[in-house]
């Protein structure tokens, strides 16, 4: 299997200029790139394919406007023109939007292939540079000589920050032993994770913990001139914070992920519809600092990496208005109503706590009568869990 160790790294001065170099190159070739493609379209009504873009890439580097391209490794440049046509790719399939332009004051990335950087011993040099980078190493679990790098990627962040990246590959690890329990999960804004043995999972609100000291950082950085120095260090002042946020809401994404596939042999979810739902935009802002789609996106690949089983449910079953104990179906369920009492039976429901035993069940459900799930983040299949129930009656118990 394929897995990435990323690390801090620590350029000299010589070695920073030459990837700010390298950078700036990469960024023009995939901008350019971008622009003639873009041209070429509108004008010919053609696509481009790879050959032809890599063809284009030779070409400005003959020229002689854009002949200082060949001042930088070329295998980084043949990385964004293939990176690029990945992207196309995933566009015409509908798996991503149209690619976007790169932008000096964003993340700034260049990927070497095994021709372009040289690793033994634990250090690694790469392409135009005498001396090796220095890096840390955080993993004292895994012999950093041992390794057998395919690509590296150096990469610097907003604020300044320098990494490298190592994507290997590794055999598959053991299965862990399996605990025999199985949970269902019900993801929201008040309570991040709601399991159906009734634990309640607060949401750090990481966002909302930081948003005054970052409002304070962006006035600060807004009085700037624009282009002079002391924007440029307002700005990464603004950087540094939003990279807290993102830092410790990746930690505690990354810490209940693994808690759930450690305990759970399998693991039941809503397949929430993000990317609409924060189209409400009183809910936007909390919905977005959540980060369910990250948290989806965890439990995939590690209960495919360690032997466990992600059942996904679709969207539209009502998890919240069916009574757990007795099946009874409310007509309607306002969002404000936390606590319901059910007509059929008399149960009384915590509606979180309710909604994650109903999709654990049918969950299971779907899972034993061998229908079509969602696992791995398929959009296409549609569970076979009933789309559109009958409209029920308040007081009538649903047979």
């Amino acid at each position: 299997m394929r897995t990435a160790y990323k690390c801090r790294a620590y350029p000299t001065s010589e070695q920073a200029a030459a990837l700010n170099r390298t950078f700036g190159c990469v960024r023009f070739v995939w901008n350019r790139t971008l622009a003639w493609r873009r041209a070429r379209y509108h004008a010919e009504r053609v696509k481009t394919n790879f050959a032809q873009a890599n063809a284009h890439l030779t070409a400005m580097k003959t020229a002689d406007e854009t002949a200082w391209l060949n001042h930088v490794s070329s295998v980084p440049l043949q990385q964004a023109i293939r990176h690029q046509q990945v992207a196309f790719t995933n566009f015409f399939a509908g798996r991503a939007r149209y690619p976007r332009y790169k932008s000096r004051g964003g993340r700034q990335s260049a990927e070497y292939t095994r021709s372009g950087f040289r690793y033994r011993d634990g250090r690694l040099w790469l392409a135009k540079m005498d001396a090796p980078l220095e890096f840390v190493w955080s993993w004292p679990d895994v012999d950093v000589t041992a390794i057998d790098p395919t690509t590296v990627t150096a990469s610097r962040d907003p604020c300044g920050r320098w990494y490298v990246s190592f994507a290997v590959e590794v055999d598959a690890p053991e299965r862990a032993p399996a605990p025999g329990a199985v949970v269902g999960v019900d993801l929201g804004v008040k309570d991040f994770a709601v399991t159906s043995d009734g634990e309640k999972i607060a949401n750090p609100r990481v966002l909302a913990k930081r948003e005054r000291n970052l409002a304070r950082y962006q006035r600060r950085m807004a009085r700037k001139r624009r282009g002079s120095n002391n924007r440029a260090k307002a700005r990464a002042k603004v950087a540094r914070a939003h990279r807290k946020v993102a830092a410790s809401r990746a930690d505690f994404l990354h810490r209940m992920s693994t808690r759930l596939v450690r305990d759970h042999d399998v693991i039941v979810v809503e397949d929430l519809a993000v990317k609409n739902m924060v189209r409400n935009h009183k809910l936007a802002k909390a919905i977005s600092d959540s980060g369910w789609g990250t948290f989806r996106r965890q439990l995939e690949y590690k209960t495919a990496k360690y032997g466990r089983h992600l059942i996904v449910i679709d969207r539209w079953y009502p998890s919240s208005r069916t009574c757990s104990a007795c099946g009874h179906l409310l007509a309607t369920l306002s969002l404000n109503t936390r606590h319901w009492t059910c007509p059929g039976c008399g149960t009384r429901h915590d509606r979180d706590i309710n909604a994650a035993k109903n999709i654990l069940a049918a969950g299971l459900a779907v899972s034993a009568c061998g229908g079509d799930v969602r696992h791995s983040g398929s959009s296409r299949v549609r569970s076979p869990v009933k789309q559109e129930p009958q409209p029920a009656k308040v007081g009538i118990p649903r047979l």
